[in-house]
């Protein structure tokens, strides 16, 4: 088994039956077999392996020459073996098992008890932390390795019981740590922050991740605040400048749609349906539209104003207040108001300019994505996508919706802004990434589709479908079957009718 270190909170086992054919020239996966096997086992300091084995292992004279396309290449070269101790799992360990663990790698083991340094490995904790000699349970009724020249099967590794069982706040403090760290750093590593950032952010930093994951910060702490204070005060002065064209007659019908679609933005929630907040969103949709008249306004953009609007107002008020429920946004002072509507507006607007395209004349980047899922779906669930041709169900009927507002009128809101902690980890995660997580999230409710026999059946399923109270691990469950089906079809040249930007 092998496990991903390149892309966080996803572990995924790969079974391979390419054959290690040698060829000597470098070709993808997908294509013929190469020298290397995805997944293999790479030697680990243990009983099988000594220190000094390793330390005078000659070194391989094959190098990886990974080309930029192949990314199962990429995929395989980021995976390492799971005995392999990472950083989550050293926090998982209190400090007296991290001590024994260390005593007993270095060979120290109490030759009182007649144990040799190989047996000394073959520990296990329980979950109440305490250590436990388990040599006999990982060799019962096998020859001794050392005696016999058989070896005994490698038993579940310590490490993982561990972190298993270790108390979720205690992680979670752990991984909050960990953020507090890269962003403290002079210049930020981007990709040490993307890593840290695909399993999701900690409420406490999220609005400062997301900043920078979306280029609306610069990675050197030094220019951040003189940074945001020319963008806001930029904002300001859009707002001075345009605002008050809304009922000028070439933009009056554009600010009337959006004035109708305010209010319909999560009606469900308190927060959105004070005047102060509805106010905000009108400024930053009409500003946004006016500046790009290539697409204007179109339904839609309205939901994703919503995740950053909260992200920037949990900032401002305190990461303990549920600004969804009951808070009253008109207590804040308003230069606090200002500088929350100035960050949305920015960062929504860099969003967009990722996927712009789905919001042009006929709007091409959705027409395009819903067909492509269609073909995904086809690959990956024969029998669901007959079950909906026979019944003739269109996926502009329903995935249309969630290509337009990126899966938000199907999610809470707390599990749209989880998903856009990964999306903003991901490359053009908005733009591709989404593609596979809604055919994740289309073959979740496979069997339920199925199961409806009618047309209406069908329609009214999938747009209502189960997912009201869907918690975190929910959203990080989908999130890992999308990643599985990104790098299933990543290097597959044919894989649509018009090859995916990469």
């Amino acid at each position: 088994m092998a496990t991903q270190q390149g892309s966080p909170g996803v572990n995924p086992t790969i079974s391979t039956g390419f054959g290690n054919k040698p060829s000597g020239k470098k070709t993808t996966y997908w294509k013929k077999n190469s020298e290397r096997v995805p997944g293999s086992i790479k030697p680990v300091y243990s009983a099988r392996y000594p220190p000094s084995e390793i330390a005078n292992q000659a070194p391989s004279t094959h190098k990886s020459k990974s080309k930029r396309g192949d990314s199962f290449a990429d995929f395989d070269s980021s995976t390492s073996d799971v005995w392999e101790i990472n950083d989550d799992e050293l926090l998982a360990m209190s400090s007296a098992q991290q001590r024994e663990l260390e005593r007993r790698s270095s060979g120290e083991f109490d030759e009182s008890r007649g144990g040799t340094a190989a047996e000394a490995r073959n520990v296990s904790y329980s979950e109440q932390g305490s250590v436990k000699d388990s040599s006999l349970l990982s060799t019962q009724g096998l020859p001794n390795r050392t005696q016999d020249g058989v070896e005994a099967p490698r038993p579940t590794t310590p490490i993982r019981s561990a972190a298993t069982s270790f108390p979720p706040q205690q992680r979670e403090v752990g991984k909050l740590g960990k953020f507090s760290e890269v962003l403290s750093h002079p210049n930020t590593d981007l990709d040490q922050l993307r890593k840290l950032s695909w399993s999701g952010i900690p409420q406490q930093v999220r609005a400062m991740a997301w900043k920078l994951l979306l280029g609306y910060l610069p990675a050197n702490t030094d220019r951040r605040e003189p940074t945001l204070e020319r963008k806001r005060s930029e904002y300001v002065g859009f707002v001075d400048q345009y605002y008050d064209t809304r009922h000028d007659p070439q933009h009056q019908d554009m600010f009337r749609q959006i004035h109708i679609d305010i209010p319909r933005t999560n009606p469900l929630i308190p927060l959105f349906q004070q005047p102060v907040v509805q106010e905000i969103f009108e400024r930053i949709l009409y500003i946004w539209a006016v500046r790009h008249p290539a697409s204007g306004y179109v339904q839609g953009i309205n939901d994703l104003v919503t995740p950053f609007f909260v992200v920037f107002l949990s900032e401002q008020v305190g990461d303990n207040v549920d600004v969804t429920e009951d808070f009253d946004v008109s207590t804040l002072p308003k230069e606090s108001i200002r500088v929350m509507e100035a960050d949305t507006f920015w960062c929504m607007s860099k969003l967009l300019d990722g996927i712009q395209d789905n919001y042009t004349f006929a709007q091409p980047g959705i027409q395009l994505k819903v067909n492509q899922l269609k073909e995904l779906i086809q690959r990956i669930d024969k029998t669901l996508a007959n079950h909906l041709v026979s019944h003739q169900v269109e996926y502009l009927q329903f995935a249309f919706r969630w290509m337009n507002n990126l899966l938000m009128r199907e999610l809470p809101l707390k599990g749209t802004i989880r998903l856009w902690d990964t999306y903003m980890s991901e490359p053009e995660g908005f733009a591709i990434f989404h593609l596979y997580v809604c055919a994740a999230f289309l073959q979740k409710f496979s069997s339920e589709v199925k199961r409806e026999r009618d047309f209406q059946g069908i329609m009214l399923f999938l747009q209502n479908l189960p997912t009201a109270h869907w918690s975190n691990d929910d959203i990080s469950l989908l999130l890992a079957e999308a990643y599985r089906l990104k790098y299933m079809f990543a290097d597959a040249p044919r894989h649509f009718n018009q090859q995916v930007k990469r």
